[in-house]
């Protein structure tokens, strides 16, 4: 099984109480926060260069579709994880077999997505 201590995550979300609740919650979980965007251009920078492990991405960044983030992500290989609040019918086909967290979610659920996402990358 994966261990989740010490992996850096990149969160995206642009509510920051929503951000921040995230953040306590990968901590919790002894994760890494290593990057934090809350529109689509920051976002899309620190998915093409940081340094991570996995990522948690908001589908709708102020009425702007994240699917471009998704798209460097998996052209990085880098794993994640969906959060949304319209449920995974908002989510584009071609990102279909990636995992999604409907919010608000709890932290089982999130240390939950993130094994399987993880897994799947390792296995």
């Amino acid at each position: 099984m994966v261990d989740l201590a010490g992996l850096a995550a990149l969160v995206v979300e642009d509510e920051g109480a929503v951000a921040l609740m995230i953040e306590d919650m990968l901590l919790d979980l002894g994760c890494e926060i290593a990057a934090s965007a809350a529109d689509l251009d920051t976002a899309c920078e620190l998915a093409r260069t940081a340094p991570i492990d996995f990522a948690l991405l908001d589908l709708n960044l102020a009425g702007v579709a994240a699917t471009p983030v998704a798209e460097i992500l998996r052209q990085r290989a880098v794993p994640f994880v969906f959060s949304t609040g319209y449920g995974t019918a908002g989510i584009p086909q071609e990102f279909s077999d990636y995992p999604a967290l409907a919010k608000p979610f709890v932290l089982n659920e999130l240390r939950d997505k993130l094994l399987l996402v993880l897994e799947k990358k390792t296995g």
